[in-house]
């Protein structure tokens, strides 16, 4: 699978593009411990979507390797109501760094992308072969293009200039330093958020949808891990899944939030809300092939979950 020896981290100048959104955060965490140098860039230092700008900033600092883990990201009433942002903010990201990475000479770039860019109705599990063999699902197929862009750009500098540029595909993914605004998140934090202020108010928790739609979820540290992994075993063409191999209801999933949180409360579901993808759990075998796994399971790593949202480490709270 891999062509290439492994890939070393220690003493090299490592760039975590994305850094303060929860995946970049978490692999800052888990390369203190690779020996390396690592290099950030905030917003304010470093518009990402500016190519002219990102590529005097890579020939500055020369990183060495790169983690691609920037992007405009939201839910579904984020990603239904903003496409443009969507599309033409990570088309615009992907691009400025492919370029300077290429430009500036960075040994190896990992590609961060997302499970929404498998078909709406892909078979279960979804295996990487799965990729562009059907629909997508529309309420955010526009992130789900760019990250298919961003996956073909990685082929493509590796086929056309000889880049060792790699991608992830992880699923979904929930921890410190997520976003709990309602409006904006993802279906775990927001629970988590729905279930903290019912618990307050002693009120009901309501459910998106019917709630029977099916959800694969991975600790976002896990993630990290896995990210350095194939950052330092990996090199192929073909990207890979990253996920922890199980799925449940989102239904299951709130009752599940609600006793973590040590709250008997009800469960509404509102479906006049949209449902998204009936299911979406992802086939992981190559990357456990390799020799990963996951090591947090979903109850503690709600927990942990939601010890962070209580220490105000989380974004719109």
């Amino acid at each position: 699978m891999s062509a290439h020896p492994p890939y070393d981290l220690a003493g090299k100048r490592v760039w975590v593009a994305g850094h303060r959104g929860m995946v970049g955060g978490a692999i800052v965490r888990r390369l203190a411990s690779e020996g390396c140098e690592v290099l950030t860039a905030s917003r304010e230092e470093l518009d990402l979507t500016d190519q002219r700008a990102v590529l005097g900033w890579m020939h500055n600092q020369r990183p060495q390797a790169v983690f691609l883990a920037a992007a405009r990201v939201g839910g579904i009433l984020a990603n239904d109501t903003r496409p443009v942002e969507f599309l033409r903010d990570n088309l615009l990201i992907e691009t400025s760094i492919f370029t300077g990475a290429e430009s500036a000479g960075v040994e190896k770039l990992l590609f961060l992308g997302s499970s929404c860019i498998y078909p709406k109705h892909a078979e279960q599990p979804i295996r990487e072969e799965a990729l562009l063999t059907g629909p997508l699902e529309p309420t955010n197929e526009w992130y789900a293009i760019a990250k298919i862009a961003g996956i073909k750009l990685a082929q493509a500098y590796r086929r056309q200039y000889g880049c060792d540029y790699i991608s992830a595909m992880p699923t979904n993914l929930y921890g410190p330093g997520d976003n709990f605004d309602l409006k904006g998140s993802h279906v775990l934090p927001a629970l988590i958020r729905k279930v903290h202020e019912a618990k307050l108010s002693g009120g009901p928790v309501e459910v998106w949808g019917t709630g029977s739609p099916r959800r694969e979820f991975l600790y976002v540290d896990d993630c990290a891990d896995a990210c350095v992994f194939l950052m330092k075993s990996y090199s192929g063409e073909g990207h890979i899944n990253v996920g922890s191999g199980d799925d449940i209801a989102i239904i299951e999933l709130a009752r599940l939030v609600m006793d973590v949180l040590g709250y008997p409360g009800e469960i509404v579901t509102d479906p006049t809300k949209p449902d998204g993808t009936p299911r979406k759990l992802m086939d992981n075998t190559r990357l456990r092939t390799m020799g990963w796994a996951p090591k947090v399971a979903l109850r503690e790593g709600i927990a942990r979950a939601y010890e962070a949202f209580l220490a105000g480490e989380g974004r719109n709270l």
